[in-house]
């Protein structure tokens, strides 16, 4: 019964955090992973830009939708973070994506 009482706990907490900080959090987990597989990590360790790939198109998908909903001031540094994560993996690939054709650029249009 004790962990029936900490699940529902769990669900009142998060229904009561905001949306905006919902969306905020997950985009910030989005650019931290795929920061990391553009190698961009502490230790400069190599990372996988297939993995890279899937999760800033994911991060462009997300932003792209939830812009007008969490306006622009929370908006802006996550369009930001994503553009840097789109160049970082343009500048990781050895084979370069043709213009619009990179990670994320079906949401947000070429990056350059």
């Amino acid at each position: 019964m004790a962990e029936f009482k900490d699940v529902a706990d769990q669900v009142r907490d998060i229904a009561e955090v905001p949306a905006v900080e919902v969306i905020t959090t997950t985009a910030v987990h989005l650019m931290s992973a795929a920061a990391i597989q553009c190698g961009l990590g502490e230790d400069g360790a190599k990372g996988d830009l297939d993995e890279a790939r899937k999760l800033i198109t994911a991060l462009a998908g997300l932003v792209t939708a939830a812009a007008a909903d969490i306006g622009d001031h929370h908006a802006r540094p996550l369009r930001d973070g994503l553009r840097s994560l789109q160049l970082a993996f343009r500048e990781a690939s050895a084979i370069k994506d043709a213009p619009g054709a990179g990670p994320g650029e079906k949401f947000t249009g070429p990056v350059n």
